[in-house]
Order: C-alpha cells, then sequence, then structure tokens
C-alpha cells in the first residue's frame, strides 16, 4: 500500500504485504468469502498475552468494559487506504463512548513512531500494523507485547449479540492472524493481488490480456515495440515482486512445494517449481521489458508513471486503486488479471492470491486495551464494514456488510478484483511464512532487489532464498510452525 506496502502490504499489503500471509479461501458463494485451515504448530510463548488486561463484562453493549471516560489512542499505517477511515472508526467509537478523548495518529514508519513507545511501556491502544517498516508481529508475540484476540471473537456481535464477533468475519480470517491457536492480529482489509493494466490503454492498442507466460512475453514485445514500457514494480520495496514470483511458483508447484517452504524443509528453494517461476520473472528483466530504473523507484513513483501510460503492467495489491486516485487520469479504468500460467502448473491459471491483510493489534501494555478491543469490535459490524467499503474504496472481512447500493458505487479496480476473486472459483493460493519468519522474508526480499536490478543471476537468487531458510530453519530462538494440511 503505500510505503509498502503484501503482508504482505499486503506489508499490505501486508504483504504485500507483508503482507501479509494470505490465508487462503474456499468457495465463491457470496462476493468475497475466503477460507482456510487454522495454523498448527507449537504454542507461540506468552499466548495469553494480555489476556486479563481487560475486564471481562456480562453488558453484551460492553463486553470488555469499558470505562467511558478512559481515552483511546489510535495509530494508523497511512498507505494505500488513506486514513479517513480510521477517523470514521473514531467517530463511531466517540459516539458510544462520548466521554473518552480519542487520539488519532497516522504515518508509515511504525517501527520509528512506534517501537521507543513499546519500550517504554506505553504503545497505543490500538495499531494498524502494516507498511515497509511494520512492527514485526512474531517478535511483538515472543515478548508477550501482544493482546490475545480470541476474547474479541468471542465477545458478541453489535448486529446480533446472539452471535459472536467470530461467527461475522469471513472464512480464512482468523487463521490468517493466528500465531500458533490463537488470533493476535485482526487482518481487516479483504485483499485481491495480481498483474494492473488499464482497460483502455489495452483497448486502444487491441492487446488482450494473457493467460499463459508464453502469451505474455510475447504481448510485452508488442508493448515494448510501441514504445511503451511492459512491465514497471515498486523496486525500493522488492516484496512487491515476491508477490507474483511465489504466485507462480505455487501455481507450478502445488501444494507439496508450498508445504515444503513453508515448513523449511531441506532443499525446498530448489524444486523445479521455483526454477521454472525465477527463470520465467527473470525474463522481465533479461529481455528489457522493464521500465527503465523502476528497481529505484518507491511504490508511488513507479505507480504514476503507470499512470501516466509510460508502463502497460504494475503488480499490486487491490489497494492500489486508492492509493492512486489523485494520480489517475479519467477514463484509465484501472483491471487486473491473475498472473499468467507456466507450462505444468498444478493449479488453474485463475488462482490467485487474495485474502484478510492490513492487520490490527492491541498491544498487551496498552493503556486501554478494552478501548482497543472494542475499537475492533465496532470495526467488525456492518457499519464498520459499509464505512470503510466508502472510505477506503475497499473490501472487509466483515460479512454482509456490503449492501447493493454500495456494490454499485465500486470503482473499476475494485469492481475488476472482485470479478477476478469470483472466477478463481475457490483456488486461492496461501502463504504462512510471511508472518511466520519476517528476517528470512527480508533475506527474500533482499535477494529480490538484486535479481531485478538484475546484479545477480536466477541460480544466485535460489542459493540466497535456501540459505535463508536453512538460516532460519537452524535458528532455535525462532519459533517454528507447520503448514495446515489443508491449505
Amino acid at each position: 500500500m503505500s510505503d509498502h506496502g503484501l503482508p504482505a502490504d499486503v506489508s499490505r499489503r501486508q504483504m504485500l504485504v507483508r503482507s501479509a500471509a494470505i490465508a487462503a479461501m474456499v468457495g465463491p458463494g457470496s462476493a468475497l468469502a475466503a477460507g482456510c485451515a487454522a495454523g498448527s504448530g507449537s504454542s507461540p510463548k506468552n499466548n495469553n498475552a494480555g489476556s486479563t488486561t481487560a475486564a471481562n463484562s456480562s453488558d453484551p453493549k460492553n463486553p470488555f468494559g469499558v470505562k467511558a471516560s478512559s481515552p483511546l489512542d489510535v495509530y494508523v499505517f497511512k498507505g494505500g487506504y488513506g486514513d479517513d477511515y480510521a477517523k470514521a472508526f473514531e467517530a463511531m467509537y466517540s459516539s458510544k463512548f462520548s466521554g473518552s478523548q480519542v487520539s488519532h495518529h497516522s504515518g508509515q514508519n511504525l517501527t520509528g513512531d512506534l517501537q521507543p513507545r513499546f519500550n517504554a511501556g506505553s504503545p497505543p491502544d490500538v495499531i494498524d500494523d502494516s507498511g515497509a517498516q511494520q512492527l514485526k508481529l512474531d517478535v511483538l508475540n515472543s515478548s508477550g507485547q501482544l493482546t490475545n484476540l480470541d476474547r474479541l471473537l468471542d465477545a458478541p456481535s453489535i448486529d446480533d449479540p446472539s452471535k459472536k464477533v467470530r461467527d461475522t468475519l469471513l472464512a480464512g480470517t482468523i487463521e490468517t492472524g493466528q500465531l500458533g491457536q490463537s488470533m493476535f492480529s485482526l487482518n481487516y482489509a479483504f485483499t485481491v493481488f495480481g498483474l494492473w493494466y488499464s482497460t483502455a490503454l489495452f483497448q486502444k492498442n487491441n492487446w488482450q490480456v494473457p493467460t499463459s507466460w508464453e502469451d505474455f512475453m510475447t504481448l510485452c514485445a508488442t508493448i515494448k515495440a510501441s514504445g511503451i514500457a511492459p512491465f514497471a514494480h515498486q523496486g525500493k520495496y522488492p516484496y512487491y515482486m515476491l508477490v507474483p514470483l511465489m504466485d507462480m511458483v505455487a501455481k507450478n508447484g502445488g501444494p507439496d512445494v508450498q508445504t515444503a517452504i513453508d515448513n523449511l524443509e531441506p532443499n525446498a528453494w530448489k524444486s523445479d517449481a521455483v526454477k521454472n517461476s525465477v527463470d520465467a520473472l527473470y525474463e522481465l528483466v533479461d529481455k528489457g521489458y522493464m521500465l527503465p530504473g523502476t528497481e529505484g523507484l518507491t511504490h508511488i513513483q513507479s505507480q504514476t508513471l503507470w499512470n501516466q501510460g509510460k508502463a502497460a503492467v504494475i503488480p499490486c495489491g487491490s489497494w492500489l486503486e486508492n492509493e492512486q486516485l489523485s494520480a489517475t487520469p479519467a477514463g484509465f479504468n484501472m483491471a487486473v488479471f491473475a498472473m499468467p500460467s507456466l507450462s505444468g502448473d498444478k493449479m488453474p491459471q485463475t488462482a490467485i492470491r487474495a485474502g484478510a491483510g492490513e492487520p490490527f493489534i492491541v498491544p498487551s501494555k496498552a493503556k486501554n486495551p478494552a478501548g482497543g478491543l472494542e475499537f475492533l469490535r465496532i470495526m467488525c459490524s456492518k457499519a464498520g464494514g459499509a464505512s470503510f467499503a466508502q472510505k477506503a474504496n475497499s473490501l472487509s472481512v466483515v460479512k454482509d456488510a456490503i449492501t447493493p447500493d454500495i456494490e454499485a458505487k465500486l470503482l473499476p479496480g475494485t469492481k475488476s478484483s472482485n470479478d477476478l476473486y469470483q472466477a478463481a472459483n475457490g483456488k486461492v493460493i496461501s502463504w504462512y511464512y510471511l508472518n511466520w519468519y519476517s528476517q528470512m522474508e527480508k533475506d527474500l526480499e533482499d535477494a529480490m532487489g538484486q535479481l531485478m536490478a538484475n546484479k545477480i543471476k536466477p541460480a544466485e537468487f535460489i542459493t540466497r532464498a535456501q540459505a535463508a531458510a536453512d538460516k532460519c530453519a537452524g535458528d532455535s530462538s525462532v519459533q517454528k510452525f507447520k503448514r495446515p494440511t489443508t491449505a
């Protein structure tokens, strides 16, 4: 999303991250229903961190016992979704607790802004932890800094107190925020990842959206001949390019390769699927299809040049449309397509990465953790989901929040994202190592940046990726997890 980013973000993007590790999704059913099995593995340290920091209450209207006079401190990552949506949530909180003074802070350097506050024992009450400088959830959890959000899940929902909050969220949301068997982050934005383009530009030049990598390379040659760079990427944030690479790996190798990589199995990165995918993606560099200098650009710089027609395709998550609102010319009509398939893929070409991202956390040492939990409960209401759609131009993980009148107002890119998700027919790509092993992810990003800058070749990238996984596997201080067998 913005400085970031899955993620990851997907960070943001959280992924983009960091994204985010995006949970697998199932059945197309309602627009945007996602799902995946719970993460397994050893229980996280301090699994019940924060479990006693907010009082329980029998009042379904105030299940966490929020004191109306207690101030609430909110910090949000101001990236692709902006922060107007958060201000709307804050207004909803203030209307319920009129005696509470709500302070709003936003930025992109979360580590720089918030690490000193964590160190001093005075973190905000609720945080949208995303972006390139996001706080590492695995590190926070291992030191007992996160509130266990299972209490939020088991609280009565605002819309129907007979239902628990967990029953109001799209399938896969809970699992995406779990470390072990408990949820420590509420991944709120429903994000679709893919390759973005202008339908107006494609129609003007009679270019067809490719479904195979061979067709994509042919298209890139045609685009380059027209004087336009076929591809741009957010070079200063290499995780943007890790998304298409790992989508290709998942499609080509299937669940066996995904399990091997997520579980840190020996030589997992030396599989044919990894080699096929890295070799293919490197063609964009080797054949001169990249926008000159894109490896040194920020996300905003590269995306703006794309908006200006300097490049035809760019990888991103569905926050892109809102992030680029001011830079997108009228009639641009952005849309997204799935990663083109390689020969021998084990997943259909229409498979995509999509799911819950943009993690919100409540620090265990917050001064008003009850308020933080209630803030998240408000977000999980239908009114909260509808407000997010209108303020952030994106979909949330709240079931049934998008009414027909709101759906009719979706921007072209948001509609395209929804269409792409529906076309996937439940075949959704998931990776877990993103959230589990932050240092390994950073090592992979560093190698990807070098590959896209043509400073290393595919073989060296694979060597470095395997070394990063081996280092993580051999580090006894890093808690290990196992990929769900059904993911």
